[in-house]
């Protein structure tokens, strides 16, 4: 209580200094802060440093005659345009891996077009560059086109020298002029939507619509980066009558099936975004070029849900020579003629009325033409094509009338007349199979100065889908329907294509033709089964694909035939009701089988160690299933099945017990990896099947309600394994004969010999039933052992624990003791100040009385005297 008190006058004096003084109490306060503010600064961890970015380069070479922006420097970039008629903008990432790649291409296309396109290449990942800020790209590289002011043309294509530089000349030259009536007619000759703009330039430098209709031209572009529809533009009079077209500023839809379209100007508005939107909603397309991208993309999934397609792999040059037109047969140019070909059959197939022409070709020609098919008697693959033409000039298509003698009234009239210009230019009938020449010729109708008869013979191809004559048949016609003038009568029975014109209105499995470059899409060729080597400059591949059915069929054709004629006769078996194409089955390949062959090429060498295990594959799934002798279990797993991996050492063990067995085959197959024929899947895997030898069709499955376990397995093999007497052939040999005591001798040695299997197998079971109870034994005394030793570690752990606790407990009470012995030693030694303080202050005090005292006497004594 006293040193409480003492505190207390201690503490009273100063806060009463203070108050007397308050300079030194507001020191102290700003003395105190900056010592705090110090602490915090030095004390702390340092801020992280982040060195700086080192300063983009220049991404293209100098030599390049490209405008390179590594700053980002988007301002630049509207400049550039501003000057340019055609302006190509390239967007680019330095660190990009596509953009690395397509540097070198993109600088090849430069070098050749620089003269006519401004290249501009920028930085838009540079943070600091404008780009960056105003632009968020996602993907790189990105090549924006501009026509003057219309743009940005987005190229979504390969980042190919060839096809940049393709789509950058259609972007140069939209339209295409067409000065004469004979460039109109192959330009509408085509196989592509073709739009013709009649626009006459005599009444003004560059009439009003000219521009609108140039516009959508690059609205096609924009919409369709592969020009799928070319624009035409006629400025002639006479040229446009050509096509029925006489008022000026008229836009021409060309159709080949249907009948061809005027934009109807009074209904819509002449602009550009209409003009697109109108032709690509009426044009009609046959064949369609795919370009799927390098990413991912659902192009193809989504071309594919739309029914079946025929893709074909054709080695592709968008940089050659403008391909030929569908009339001409004799290309020069190999690449494009594979093209022509397939949009040939392509447009025969989607025929229905029989006249795949225009009033452009009714207008070029002045005879018409009917055909008629008839199967000579003398030979079941020769045929005969008869014709009935007219060429009178003032005949009309509209008056053509097929007239033909029927059997019953001219039978023998028109017998006689194929027999006498048909049968003499065949060869004898020892040779007709093999022959291949057709022989043709003509003979003036009687009745009609006008018209007259064309007969040619040939030679019928012999195709899958083809139906056996009936027996007695001496004669049968087949009507054809009537042909084009521009086509001889017989061109489409030269190429083989006797029932491919109209097939698409004939059947339900419609088909939709697609053209992909083999070279850029040549992985996705060899997965839907191609072979041979993708270097080849003339390799041609061609599949069905049914995504609903989940079938594809692949062409394989020979040597001797022609594109068009293996089309035809692929398309005819695929639109069969019957047909007798085999699916594909994609299925990986024994691989290392392969290796291990060509490893020994010394035949004395010893053989491979025999599996135990048979791994299947589509190519050798059947041969080994259905092997007649032999009883076949069969696994069905998948890589990604955790269930399959788990049971893996049942089958082991299983295939182990049974090696011993000649007549009995543990085999797997992975159902991931390779495609089964529909009546070998199951619904789910892991899955077991039995095919027992002599009785394939009787296949039994594993019980799925049974566990997967060796006893089940064998028990399950046991009853359903297969007996002889069910074999198609009774296995004896030539000595013992034949009858039902043959047949029983050979069912008792088979049973002897089961029986024998299932001895050995016992007594590898009861050699491994031993090892297993020693194992097992040997575990109980280490487990045993291993107890013990936990219990004395589980003693000593908790003896460790109770002096653990001990040990923490003094602590505790050694720390308590201490601080509060601390906290006394804190008070006594405040208190000791105070009273030193208290002390000294009393000191002074006496001796300040003491002085006053002396003082006080001297003065008394200096007045007393």
């Amino acid at each position: 209580a006293v040193m409480l008190r003492r505190v207390r006058q201690s503490l009273r004096q100063v806060l009463f200094l203070m108050a007397r003084r308050p300079v030194l109490l507001c020191g102290a306060i700003v003395l105190s802060v900056l010592f705090i503010l110090a602490v915090k600064f030095t004390c702390s961890r340092a801020k992280d440093v982040v060195v700086a970015a080192q300063p983009p380069v220049r991404f293209f070479s100098t030599e390049a005659p490209i405008v390179d922006l590594y700053l980002g420097q988007l301002d630049q970039v509207e400049r550039l345009r501003s000057v340019a008629e055609v302006s190509l903008v390239f967007f680019y990432a330095p660190w990009c891996a596509h953009s690395m790649a397509a540097r070198q291409e993109v600088q090849q296309v430069a070098k050749k077009l620089a003269k006519q396109v401004q290249f501009v290449a920028i930085n838009c990942w540079w943070s600091q560059g404008k780009c960056r800020r105003q632009n968020h790209i996602y993907q790189y590289p990105i090549i924006h086109l501009f026509y003057r002011r219309f743009g940005p043309i987005n190229y979504k294509g390969p980042f190919v020298a060839p096809y940049v530089e393709s789509f950058i000349l259609r972007v140069i030259t939209p339209l295409t002029y067409l000065p004469s009536r004979a460039t109109l007619k192959e330009f509408l000759s085509y196989h592509e939507p073709r739009v013709v703009g009649f626009f006459q330039f005599n009444s003004s430098p560059q009439p009003p619509g000219y521009i609108t209709y140039l516009s959508s031209a690059l609205q096609a572009l924009k919409r369709d980066f592969r020009g799928g529809v070319r624009f035409g533009v006629v400025t002639n009079k006479q040229v446009a009558e050509a096509i029925s077209v006489r008022e000026d500023e008229t836009v021409y839809l060309h159709r080949r099936f249907n009948s061809s379209l005027i934009f109807p100007r009074r209904e819509r508005n002449f602009t550009s975004e209409v003009i697109c939107s109108w032709v690509f909603e009426h044009y009609e397309t046959v064949l369609q070029w795919l370009q799927p991208p390098g990413t991912k993309s659902r192009l193809l999934e989504r071309e594919l849900n739309k029914g079946p397609a025929l893709l074909l792999f054709l080695p592709h040059n968008p940089l050659g020579s403008k391909p030929s037109p569908l009339l001409i047969i004799n290309i020069t140019t190999p690449l494009f003629s594979f093209v022509c070909q397939v949009a040939d059959v392509a447009v025969r197939y989607h025929s229905c009325n029989g006249n795949n022409h225009s009033t452009l070709d009714k207008s070029f020609t002045s005879h018409s033409l009917c055909c008629q098919s008839v199967l000579l008697p003398e030979s079941s693959t020769s045929v005969c094509e008869v014709c009935l033409s007219w060429s009178g000039p003032s005949l009309t298509s509209s008056s053509v009338r097929c007239s033909f003698p029927s059997t019953a009234q001219g039978g023998d009239v028109l017998h006689s007349y194929l027999r006498h210009c048909c049968l003499h230019q065949l060869p004898a009938p020892v040779a007709i199979e093999t022959a291949t020449s057709v022989g043709c010729s003509n003979l003036l109708n009687s009745y009609s100065p006008f018209s007259q008869y064309s007969a040619c013979c040939r030679k019928v191809e012999p195709q899958l889908n083809k139906l056996p004559a009936k027996e007695g048949l001496d004669m049968q016609r087949v009507p054809l329907t009537p042909s084009p003038s521009s086509i001889p009568p017989s061109s489409d029975a030269q190429q083989g294509g006797d029932g491919i014109t109209g097939l698409r209105c004939q059947t339900n499995r419609t088909l939709r033709f697609y053209v992909l470059d083999v070279a850029l899409n040549w992985p996705l060729a060899v997965r839907l089964g191609a072979t041979g080597n993708r270097s080849a400059s003339s390799q041609q591949e061609a599949a069905i694909v049914n995504l609903k059915d989940e079938v594809h069929y692949v062409l394989h054709r020979s040597p001797a035939t022609t594109l068009t004629e293996s089309l035809e006769a692929f398309i005819r078996n695929f639109s069969a009701p019957y047909s007798l194409l085999q699916r594909h089955l994609v299925g990986e390949e024994d691989v290392k089988g392969g290796e291990e062959e060509a490893r020994r090429p010394d035949e004395h060498q010893q053989p491979p160690p025999r599996r135990f295990i048979t791994e299947l594959t589509t190519s050798s799934f059947l041969p080994s299933v259905m092997e007649l002798q032999k009883d076949v279990l069969l696994f069905y797993y998948t890589q990604w099945c955790g269930f399959c991996s788990v049971l893996n050492h049942v089958i082991i063990q299983l295939a182990r017990l049974l090696q011993g067995n000649s007549t009995i085959t543990v085999a797997r197959v992975n159902v991931a990896r390779n495609d089964l024929p529909w009546e070998f899947m199951v619904d789910h895997v892991p899955s077991i099947l039995l095919f027992p030898r002599y009785r394939k069709h009787l296949s039994v499955k594993f019980p799925d309600d049974l566990p997967i376990t060796l006893p089940n397995l064998l028990r399950f093999i046991l009853q359903h394994s297969s007996s002889v007497h069910y074999a198609d052939k009774a296995v004896t040999s030539s000595a013992e004969g034949s009858g039902p005591s043959a047949v029983l001798r050979a069912e008792f040695l088979a049973l002897q010999h089961e029986v024998q299997v299932l001895h050995r197998a016992r007594e590898r079971l009861s050699q491994q039933l031993a090892q297993l109870w020693r194992d097992n034994r040997r575990l109980t005394f280490d487990a045993r052992s291993l107890e013990a030793q936990n219990a004395e570690l589980l003693q000593e752990r908790q003896s460790l624990e109770e002096q653990h606790r001990d040990k923490s407990r003094q602590l505790e009470d050694a720390v308590k003791r201490l601080q509060e012995l601390a906290d006394a030693s804190e008070n006594l030694l405040m208190l000791l100040r105070f009273l030193l303080k208290a002390r000294k202050d009393r000191t002074e005090a006496r001796e300040r009385e003491e002085v006053e005292r002396k003082e006080a006497e001297q003065k008394r004594s200096h007045m007393a005297s």
